[in-house]
């Protein structure tokens, strides 16, 4: 026996640190002699010889442990050659195969450096599961970070699970162990066997991996992302040149699980392919020219809607496979329409299998659990002072863009990310090392992730979920801001429905509610929203929401002249599937939106209304282009508080790009009701909630009325309207 006792005992343990320097041809001198020496466990094998590929020469190992370890001496070799394996296996068989440990690290220095710095930002490409091509044999080119793990090992069903068979090697100090192994095909089952640094062993999912087999197992999946031909470059050299400041943005939010179903085949959801047709169609017709999709990488949990996060780099095998959701994305593309997909770098679940103490140590979270637990969700904190940690992130968001083309990322929770001590009690947090409450590292990680999106994909979009007053969310990062293009107007969205869950009679007494945004409106670039957040947990549906007891005619048309008002409001717009069309009940992410309820008039002119106010928004081009701009924005009477009558104008570079806005947020019919204008001329009806095509009774201004010389409001001009109850009327001027 040539290899020491000690090296054989821990290799037979699986605990051995470098099973490159055992394993495989090495260089030894036995009994004075220079030869080389081959060694390899193969716990299925009853022979084993060493095949030199060239010359078919062959040299038999001997068995040192009945439990499949073989170790030979060759003598007349002097340098390491290009071999197989070849072994009888005990059911008689006979296989030929290539070494795993022949062969070199697939992964660099360079890389490792990079890596380790933070700055490896295709770290996506090394780390995790590849198909590979080494001197021309292909296999499979494993790599995972873990740092303080005392062995690693890919097990898998090409394996049998046995930790023994595929030790990794350690590359240095960089944390990275890497293995290639040959002849693993696309779609075998893979987790990594780890020794961590409490000794313990754990099965730990790949973090870096492309695709998740179903709960409860959750094994990663050897996946090849090539080989879908795209056919939307004509939309990606259309978003590198876009403004979306400037641009109209219709989003349209969906949970895929449950925005249909398909009754006939179990109730199940549509898969990624099934929903492209659909849900194209669905927004054509409607307007939406953005769908921005509830989290679709891979997480345990249905019930969390997506948002504890296991697969960071993985679409959810829910629906179907990484290429169907490529599919899903490039004919969301073909037809102009562009996808936003919520990501969550905030938090992550406590699974063991995941990224919990990964490598047996506070590897991804904070150890201290003032800092690395989150105690709304009971989920855990990512560490975002550690450069890997931001690097595995920041990997996280470009591979997303780069593999399946999205368009933009949403990102949730924002907030929590950004202070230290949100929803924590004193003494349950750590102040910053200036002593303050911000989270310095979230902000670091925010800022470079924002501003490498934005070189690497011109015209890609990152929109922040934060619902604080945290100043400089969407200014650039070279003007101390975060760098998001957009932000989600949360204020906006709760004292809007704070006021219309009024009855009333008591709205003028929430007047303010209604106005009080215009104080800040420019002070980010808003994205008005209704959200699924606002339709759960008892809050009610859109509809239902509405003041003024149960008449359900009474409520659609309040929810009708809220979405004028909404369009109508300078910033884009964001509304939650199902609230298109004023679903009763509130959401469920186990089964479908209410789709039979669009027989009824009052839902379906819900629906009609919303496609007709996003052809409006989209046919006149100064509202996108003002939306962030005050310039665009005219008061013309915010304060008929007694009647709950708001006035406003829209405007551009033109006359002709003017747009009167006039809601009547009571039940009262105002007749005669004088609203000042700027011009004198014809001002045309474009937009009337009333009308009996969105199932109002159909009073209105005549499809449009010639402004008298009576100043009002201020102004020289005015309009003497008919304003139905709960209504919002939009006029263009048109001379």
């Amino acid at each position: 026996m040539i290899i020491a006792k000690k090296d054989l005992e821990l290799l037979l343990s699986s605990r051995h640190a470098s099973p490159h320097d055992i394993l495989g041809l090495h260089p030894a001198k036995v009994k004075g002699k220079q030869g080389m020496v081959c060694r390899a466990f193969l716990a299925d094998a009853k022979e084993c010889e060493i095949v030199d590929v060239e010359t078919d020469e062959r040299w038999s190992l001997k068995m040192l442990d009945k439990t499949g370890f073989f170790e030979g001496f060759i003598s007349d070799r002097k340098k390491p050659f290009n071999y197989r394996l070849r072994t009888v296996r005990y059911n008689g068989e006979i296989r030929q195969f290539w070494d795993p440990y022949c062969f070199l690290p697939t992964i660099s220095e360079d890389d490792l450096y990079l890596f380790n710095q933070g700055n490896l930002h295709r770290a996506y490409l090394k780390l995790g599961a590849h198909v590979q091509e080494y001197d021309g044999v292909r296999g499979i080119s494993f790599a995972v970070w873990a740092p303080s793990a005392k062995r690693v090992s890919v097990v898998g069903d090409f394996n049998q699970w046995d930790g023994r068979y595929h030790p990794m090697r350690e590359m240095g100090a960089s944390g990275v162990w890497e293995l290639f192994i040959p002849g693993v095909e696309v779609g075998a089952k893979y987790k990594f066997e780890i020794i961590g640094a409490d000794g313990y062993l754990r099965l730990k999912t790949d973090p870096y991996g492309s695709f998740f087999e179903a709960p409860p197992h959750n094994a990663a999946v050897v996946w090849d992302n090539s080989g879908y031909e795209w056919n939307d470059s004509a939309w990606l050299e259309k978003r590198a040149k876009s403004k979306p400041l400037l641009e109209p943005m219709s989003i349209y939010e969906v949970h895929l699980g449950s925005w249909k179903r398909v009754v006939e085949d179990g109730n199940r959801p549509l898969n990624y392919r099934e929903t492209a047709i659909e849900l194209v169609d669905y927004c054509k017709r409607l307007g939406f020219n953005y769908v921005e999709f509830m989290p679709l990488a891979e997480h345990p949990f249905t019930g969390s809607w997506g948002y504890q996060v296991t697969g960071y780099f993985a679409p959810t095998h829910r629906y179907g496979s990484p290429q169907d959701f490529m599919f899903l994305i490039d004919h969301l593309h073909q037809n102009d329409i562009g996808v936003i997909m919520d990501w969550v770098p905030a938090h992550f679940p406590r699974d063991t299998w995941a990224l919990a103490e990964f490598d047996g140590s506070h590897l991804y979270e904070h150890a201290d659990p003032r800092q690395g637990q989150h105690q709304d969700w009971g989920t855990l904190i990512f560490n975002y002072e550690r450069h890997e940690v931001r690097s595995f992130l920041i990997n996280s968001a470009l591979a997303w863009f780069d593999h399946y083309h999205i368009d933009g990322m949403r990102v949730d929770a924002v907030a929590s990310m950004l202070y230290l001590d949100y929803s924590r009690e004193e003494g349950e947090w750590i102040p910053n090392q200036y002593g303050g409450r911000e989270n310095i590292g979230a902000l670091e990680f925010l800022r470079q992730v924002n501003d490498l999106v934005h070189e690497y994909y011109p015209g890609a979009l990152m929109i922040a979920e934060e619902s604080t007053a945290f100043g400089g969310v969407t200014k650039p990062t070279s003007e101390y801001g975060l760098g998001f293009d957009f932000k989600w107007n949360m204020g906006w969205m709760h004292d809007s429905l704070e006021f219309f869950e009024k009855e009333p009679i008591h709205r003028k007494y929430h007047h303010n509610s209604l106005t009080f945004g215009m104080l800040y409106q420019y002070s980010e670039n808003f994205i008005q929203v209704f959200s699924h957040d606002e339709v759960v947990h008892g809050k009610g549906s859109m509809m239902l929401k509405m003041g003024g007891g149960w008449d359900m005619k009474e409520k659609a048309q309040d929810l009708r002249g809220l979405y004028g008002f909404m369009w109508a409001w300078p910033g884009k717009n964001c509304l939650f599937m199902g609230s298109e069309f004023g679903q009763s009940s509130e959401w469920r992410y186990d089964g479908s939106l209410d789709w039979h309820l669009l027989q009824y008039q009052d839902h379906e002119g819900i629906q009609n209304l919303i496609c007709d106010l996003n052809r409006w928004y989209q046919n006149n081009p100064a509202l996108g282009q003002y939306d962030h701009d005050p310039k665009g924005f005219q008061w013309i009477n915010g304060g008929d508080v007694d009647n709950s009558v708001l006035s406003f104008i829209r405007c551009g570079d033109t006359p002709q790009d003017t747009y009167l806005v006039v809601s009547n947020f009571t039940p009262v019919v105002r007749q005669a009701y004088l609203v000042g204008v700027p011009y004198g001329g014809y001002w045309k009806e474009q937009i009337n909630t009333n009308a009996d095509c969105y199932g109002g009774e159909g009073s209105g201004n005549g499809g449009g009325l010639v402004a008298s010389n009576e100043s009002r409001d201020g102004r020289p001009h005015s309009l003497e309207l008919l304003l139905p109850g709960l209504s919002t009327f939009i006029f263009k001027y048109e001379g």
